[in-house]
């Protein structure tokens, strides 16, 4: 028998539902801004009809409600609408993927920062400096920096890209490697260094000043950058290898371009993307907050998000239902050895929270729906002709993340996630995670998400299970996907630690990709 678990989650703990046919609820905190596209041919117009609201728009048309409190709330909800600009012309800006030339010139302007920095800041450690989706950035080991420094440190890159400088190419060996390293007191490079293991090792000069190991490509002088098309935009801070144990680094990220035409593109749609910002929305139209007093993470529903919210568990309700599946509601909590028998202790334990003794029994709060649905499951017996049976539930979970990544409703620390889970025989796997595919894209359709990245992510290095029944699920899952004619990428170690998984990503108003579906299989 094999066990299917789909889970419609937004980043934002936010669930989704394809509402009734005589119903339209639309709720889209955060998608990419209008004005500006890396993916739509210039002058080419997209954008809502005249006869759909905005994107950006928080609407609910035509909801019948359970009570008359409930439709006036419903119609104050559905009378708050955000205005979008459309642009007529757009831009069309290159990606790494599409311009190695782009791909260059932020590679070495994380040099040409780093240079600058260090002769601003003697005693400052560099660390990494990649080039990344819109830009680069670059982590050093220094005081903390101000806005202020960070326009000392841009004029300084615009005079070392006045200058001309070469960028030169050298291969050493890894002794000679480490000798130069240790001369400049640079501890975070020796550890770099140790993690290499190609030979020789390769260093890029900019002209005879500075050096980084590095394996490039870069471009061939500073000349080829554009002053004007570069921009320094924060400094946040950001543990060394990710580790809140090791040391907090600065981390100063930029922008770069082709050319000045293509900055001032790419500024004006984050101002565009600002304004539709979901924190920004959900403060100005009265929706949700974050409390101080009650801890980061945990959000607070007000009376016009709880409506919203309403209308979207309703509906999801009575869609699940009509597609044949069986609501459950489960407890929060459960005994420590529940978590210890489903594998999330072994595999799991750093996303969990501390155990709660309770009259000398351990409990622990829920990071997941998984166990629960398992446990009614196993609850009483079942013949072959129940099968496929499906459950659903809109689960509240709770999942420790650090402060710092602690992102509006992106990232939180508590939410409610649209949780499934299919129980069926192996001749039947195939055909309902299609079925879960397809409602996934309805879903996502009600709401106007229509271009996401679908990744199938195989088996983990930490996982349980035998090579065959990791081999049975990922086959199921990839049948599925092409039956369904999506294109999909391999996400080679990316599944969970108990099946593989089809992963559907999403874009927010900042053209960042964030998780929202998942599709998972096991036996």
């Amino acid at each position: 028998m094999a066990a299917i678990s789909p889970s419609l989650l937004l980043p934002h703990g936010q669930t989704l539902a394809s509402p009734p046919l005589h119903r339209r609820l639309l709720l889209t905190f955060a998608r990419r801004a209008p004005a500006l596209s890396s993916r739509v041919p210039a002058r080419k117009r997209h954008g809502p009809s005249r006869r759909s609201p905005p994107p950006h728009a928080v609407a609910a048309e035509e909801a019948a409600v359970e009570t008359e409190e409930l439709e006036q709330q419903a119609s104050s909800a559905a009378a708050m609408v955000v205005e979008v600009e459309v642009e007529k012309d757009r831009v069309v800006l290159p990606t790494n993927d599409s311009s190695e030339r782009l791909l260059r010139i932020r590679h070495t302007c994380a040099h040409v920062m780093a240079m600058a920095v260090q002769k601003l800041f003697p005693g400052s450690k560099v660390t990494i400096g990649p080039w990344i989706e819109n830009g680069f950035y670059y982590d050093f080991d220094m005081e903390p920096l101000t806005d202020k420094d960070l326009k000392r440190i841009k004029k300084e890159m615009d005079r070392i890209i006045s200058r001309n400088l070469p960028l030169i190419r050298e291969e050493v060996s890894r002794e000679e490697a480490r000798n130069r390293i240790m001369a400049l007191n640079e501890p975070y490079k020796l550890e770099i260094l140790e993690g290499i293991r190609e030979e020789p090792i390769t260093i890029y000069h900019i002209g005879n000043e500075w050096w980084d190991l590095c394996a490039g490509p870069h471009v061939e002088s500073t000349g080829e950058i554009s002053k004007k098309a570069v921009e320094l935009e924060s400094v946040a801070g950001a543990y060394w290898r990710g580790d809140e144990n090791k040391p907090m680094l600065q981390r100063i990220y930029g922008t770069a371009w082709e050319n000045e035409e293509q900055l001032k593109a790419y500024i004006h749609f984050k101002e565009e993307a600002k304004r539709r910002d979901h924190r920004r929305l959900g403060q100005d139209l009265d929706l949700f907050s974050l409390q101080e007093d009650a801890g980061g993470g945990l959000v607070f529903w007000h009376p016009n998000g709880a409506i919203i919210r309403h209308l979207i568990e309703d509906s999801w309700k009575k869609i699940h239902l009509q597609h044949g599946y069986k609501l459950l509601y489960t407890p929060h909590v459960a005994k420590a050895d529940l978590w210890k028998i489903s594998g999330h202790l072994d595999f799991y334990r750093e996303n969990m929270y501390d155990q709660m003794n309770i009259e000398d029994e351990l409990y622990q709060l829920r990071p997941m729906n998984c166990p629960y649905h398992i446990l009614y499951y196993k609850s009483k017996l079942h013949s072959y002709k129940e099968f496929p049976i499906r459950f659903a539930e809109l689960g509240t979970v709770y999942r420790y993340e650090l402060s710092g990544s602690l992102h509006g409703l992106f990232r939180v620390r508590g939410f409610t996630q649209d949780d499934a889970h299919i129980f069926c025989l192996d001749d039947q796997l195939r055909g309902e995670i299609k079925g879960v595919l397809d409602l996934t894209e309805e879903i996502l359709l009600q709401f106007g998400f229509n271009k996401y990245e679908v990744n199938l992510s195989t088996r983990p290095g930490k996982s349980v299970g035998s090579d065959n029944i990791w081999e049975k699920a990922t086959a199921a899952l990839k049948d599925a996907l092409d039956d369904k004619g999506w294109n999909y990428q391999i996400d080679e170690g990316g599944g969970a630690f108990y099946g593989p998984k089809i992963d559907l990503k999403i874009e927010d108003a900042l053209g960042r990709k964030w998780q929202c579906s998942t599709v998972q299989a096991s036996h």
